[in-house]
């Protein structure tokens, strides 16, 4: 085969598929997940990722295990007589920790000191969630489950379900306990797998992990409720005082472009939450799918629960989204109308002041034909008077008198004048 040449990212991109797998493990099982953000989005976010490196080294060197690349985004591997797994995402940083030691106290929280407190005080951001989960063996009677669910959990909360064709059941209230931990039970017969569980594990976590995501832009939409209340008021107020010419338009447009900027700039604040939730909506979904859950004992499952709890809570983050567009267009469309109202009474002012300008120009044309005829009367009395001096000789060789002559001459000198001065008037136009 002939050489070629590989994209420079083919195996990196590959790599990256296949970067993730499933963690294989057994019950009896302890779970410990923590994930972290940091304050702000992504784009601050990513300035800090060196940050999160660093903390993973410091777990990791707690324990003596060995450490990650320096550029990696995941990590997996023994940590003492636990085994880690570490994710960096986009925003937020995981740490699943998996233990074969079951405490007699169920979700004790001495289960999450596998994370050490020093360590956790270190941490380059705020805790998002944290989980302990529960793997035990399935038992004979499922009235055992039932009494196990009934003491761990909140009965009006408990979601649980028959997952992967009956390879586990799994349970879980959504609810923070006293410790600070979100709560998760699974029950897993002998015969199903490693990889399977580990997949079973794994989508609990990034179910826990991507609602409480979701969950931040429900409480921005919370958080900015009032202040869109009040720029869809004066919007509404407006065009309310420009339907009924209230306000001058100039002053109307002003204020309008006012919460127009207001308004933009909350969408611009709100653009990569509302669009986050949206992509991590779809993952709790694709999670939750993905589980293929069939009732337990006729109790609901996390399908259900989430359509009843979170859903709602997802649609009202849409229509706030949804309502902002409609908000930004409905100011958009008011400026425009006001800037054509305004065009329009420039262009009647503009016409008012031509038509001024014309009156104007005709009365300076009337005065300037009238100034044009008293010069008219004045040069010609001055040019009469210079050729009555001119001819007064020629008055007595003639016989006539000096009246008679300034009579003869005054008429052809007017008549000179005013064709000199129309003549010149017309070169001029």
């Amino acid at each position: 085969m002939a050489p070629i040449t590989d994209h420079p990212l083919r195996y990196a991109l590959t790599g990256e598929l296949h970067a993730r797998p499933f963690p294989n493990i057994k019950a009896p099982q302890i779970v410990a997940f923590l994930a972290i953000k940091q304050a702000g989005d992504a784009a601050a976010r990513d300035r800090d990722r060196g940050a999160d490196m660093e903390h993973l080294v410091a777990l990791l060197n707690h324990y003596g295990a060995p450490l990650p690349d320096k550029d990696a985004t995941h990590y997996y591997g023994a940590m003492g007589k636990y085994h880690i797994k570490w994710e960096q995402h986009t925003e937020f940083v995981t740490f699943t920790a998996f233990g074969d030691e079951l405490s007699n106290r169920p979700f004790d929280p001495a289960e999450f000191d596998v994370f050490p407190s020093h360590w956790l005080d270190e941490a380059p951001g705020l805790r998002l969630t944290s989980s302990l989960l529960r793997l035990m063996p399935m038992p004979k009677r499922t009235d055992a489950i039932v009494e196990n669910l009934r003491e761990w959990f909140v009965p009006e909360s408990l979601a649980c379900a028959h997952v992967l064709d009956g390879a586990a059941v799994v349970a879980s209230d959504f609810r923070i306990d006293p410790a600070g931990h979100t709560r998760f039970a699974a029950f897993v017969p002998a015969s199903t797998g490693s990889r399977r569980v580990g997949r079973i594990i794994q989508r609990l976590v990034e179910i826990e992990t991507y609602k409480t995501m979701s969950m931040l832009g429900f409480a921005l939409t919370r958080e900015i409720g009032g202040q869109v209340g009040k720029m869809d008021h004066q919007v509404s107020d407006l065009m309310a005082k420009m339907s009924a010419q209230e306000m001058k338009p100039e002053e109307t447009l002003n204020a309008l472009l006012d919460v127009s900027v207001e308004l933009e700039n909350v969408v611009a604040q709100t653009s990569f939450r509302f669009a986050g939730t949206a992509a991590y909506q779809a993952i709790v979904r694709e999670r939750i799918e993905a589980l293929r859950e069939a009732r337990f004992e006729g109790r609901q499952g996390f399908g259900e629960f989430m359509a009843r709890r979170y859903e709602p809570a997802m649609r009202t983050v849409v229509s706030m989204e949804r309502r902002l567009e409609r908000m930004s267009a409905r100011a958009l469309r008011a400026s425009d109308l006001l800037r054509t109202r305004v065009d329009v009474e420039r262009s009647a002012q503009n016409q008012s002041i031509l038509e001024s300008m014309d009156k104007r120009a005709d009365l300076q044309l009337r005065l300037q034909r009238t100034v044009e005829g008293l010069s008219v009367v004045a040069i010609s009395y001055y040019a009469v008077s210079l050729a009555g001096y001119a001819l007064y000789p020629l008055a007595g060789y003639l016989g006539l008198s000096k009246g008679l002559l300034m009579a003869v001459v005054t008429l052809p000198v007017v008549l000179l004048v005013w064709g000199a001065v129309r003549k010149l008037r017309q070169h001029i136009e």
